[in-house]
């Protein structure tokens, strides 16, 4: 059982007010929030819904103070913390961003947990109990000098999410805590922070495309409107059951309205194998080492084309290193990753040796993060460079990036700067960018994080046509809806080397449905 953290007696939930607020990032035609009319009560539990893009990220980095000044974008209206602008109530919040990376401080995960507390002021004597039970509370069982830099995506949320309940701060906010966490990481985070907030009094306001995770323990629920203002607000289950088809429509996850799963091609046979792994062990070189750590081994795997296979299980066993080593991107930690012909296409077959320009057009990657991939300043721009590096004419790699643009609801975008986006619009980028150069095998990490309803079925619909002309796909994720709506074979990686299955289990062939044993989305 977690330690749990005490209440500070000192500390009352805060109050959040809005009045006709907006902001317009600079460089945008339109404002990502408008006319924005909120009052959430000290202690109250609430959840934002709305569609990607309707700027539920842009409201949580205000109400932390760290949207910016007036060279970042134009400001209307008045938005405040417990009756002061969020700039001035910093002490009083405690944000977990949508990327956990982007919070990492400091080389050690109890520096990086204390780092908040210090800048405080918080008596010394105080800080390293709160750190542990921090630290508890959100499961993530290390040393205190193990280093961030090791840590797995997952892990790197569950740190985020240590260092704000350290701080006990009346408001906490989160986006997204629970987006790159294995089923039983989801449960676990979230009682961390109900055990938190309860204790302290502190008001919650979070973000999450997973519905059901929080329906059940929140207040409130209030759904933006991408047009400006609401498009509803009132107690969870009044708004769920008087606007769920609605919201459903308007791209929202409500558990009784699932959104379409593609077609897949009947009766399509199994394709020639693009990729094989044989015996395979993953790892990274850690600083000052010149041997990889081994994350994953004993892994076994052919990768066939036009069919997909996902690699899930438990944070921290190696799944993003392992799509990594797959992709070419590392070189083994031990055994072989082979490309067959098809896909090698008179290189080596070992495509660690393969330049860039090789790996371009025969295996896309997509990372865990997708801002470690975008070069360009435009969104447009970001998506010519791979079509350019391969030599397709003006009018050719312009008619294919338009159509992605569009095919992912990017186009009203394409000028803006790719780090402007919200998380889900990056992550959409992020895969266009790969299907530019329409290689033979897709490696993607975590390739739904962030989408609403709509743009999840998009995404997924663009990747079955894909898989039915031929192309591979290698997905790393969490997300059971994608699993069951697109694997024919899925790994699961579990704890600790030596215990990873031989061969991927297969679940469906294109011609016969998945399972529902196979899960659906919370």
């Amino acid at each position: 059982m977690p330690a749990t953290i005490r209440a500070d007696p000192s500390m009352t939930g805060a109050r959040v007010t809005a009045t006709g607020w907006g902001w317009r990032h600079a460089g945008r035609s339109t404002p990502a929030v408008s006319g924005l009319d909120l009052d959430i009560q000290p202690g109250e539990r609430v959840l934002i819904l709305g569609p990607s893009g309707a700027g539920k990220s842009t409201l949580m980095h205000a109400l932390a103070g760290v949207l910016g000044d007036d060279e970042d974008g134009d400001e209307t209206g008045e938005l405040l913390v417990d009756g002061q602008r969020p700039s001035r109530a910093r002490g009083r919040v405690g944000l977990v961003l949508q990327d956990p990376d982007a919070q990492v401080v400091l080389a050690r995960v109890g520096d990086d947990v204390a780092f908040g507390c210090e800048n405080l002021g918080v008596p010394r004597a105080e800080i390293w109990p709160r750190v542990t039970g921090a630290l508890a509370e959100v499961g993530l069982d290390l040393p205190l000098r193990h280093p961030t830099s090791a840590l797995s995506g997952g892990q790197k949320q569950r740190l985020a999410l240590a260092g704000v309940l350290a701080l006990r701060p009346g408001l906490v906010l989160l986006d997204e805590p629970t987006a790159n966490l294995d089923p039983d990481g989801v449960v676990e985070v979230r009682d961390a922070v109900l055990r938190s907030v309860g204790a302290s009094g502190a008001t919650l306001v979070v973000i999450e495309h997973r519905v059901a995770v929080w329906q059940h323990v929140v207040d409130r629920v209030i759904v933006l409107d991408p047009a400006g203002g609401l498009l509803a607000d009132g107690p969870t289950d009044s708004v769920l059951s008087a606007e769920g088809e609605r919201l459903a429509a308007a791209g929202v996850w409500i558990p009784r309205y699932p959104p379409p799963r593609p077609d897949r091609r009947a009766g399509a046979p199994a394709g020639e194998v693009l990729l094989a792994a044989d015996d395979l062990a993953v790892g990274r070189v850690p600083f000052a080492r010149k041997r990889a750590s081994v994350v994953a081994d004993n892994i076994h795997l052919a990768v066939r084309a036009g069919q997909a296979t996902t690699i899930s299980g438990p944070n921290g066993t190696g799944k993003s290193t392992l799509a990594l080593t797959l992709a070419g991107l590392l070189a083994p930690a031990g055994g072989t990753v082979t490309a067959a012909p098809a896909l090698a296409g008179g290189l080596d077959g070992a495509p660690h040796r393969w330049r860039s320009r090789d790996l371009l057009e025969r295996i896309g990657t997509v990372f865990q993060d997708p801002e470690h991939q975008f070069l360009a300043g435009s969104v447009h721009d970001e998506l010519m460079i791979g079509p350019r590096a391969l030599g397709l004419s003006p009018a050719a790699a312009t008619e294919r990036v338009d159509g992605l643009l569009h095919r992912l609801r990017l186009d009203h975008l394409a000028d803006a700067n790719p780090f402007t986006l919200s998380g889900g619009e990056k992550r959409r980028l992020s895969v266009a960018t790969v299907l530019a150069t329409r290689p033979r095998l897709l490696v993607l990490d975590e390739p739904t994080f962030g989408q609403d309803s709509r743009t999840w079925a998009e995404l997924v619909r663009l990747l079955a046509e894909l898989l039915d002309t031929g192309t591979a796909v290698v997905a790393v994720t969490h997300d059971a809806e994608f699993i069951s709506a697109l694997a024919d074979a899925r790994l699961v990686l579990a704890a600790g080397p030596d215990t990873q299955p031989a061969l991927p289990a297969p679940l469906h062939s294109p011609s016969s449905p998945v399972s529902p044993a196979n899960g659906g989305r919370a």
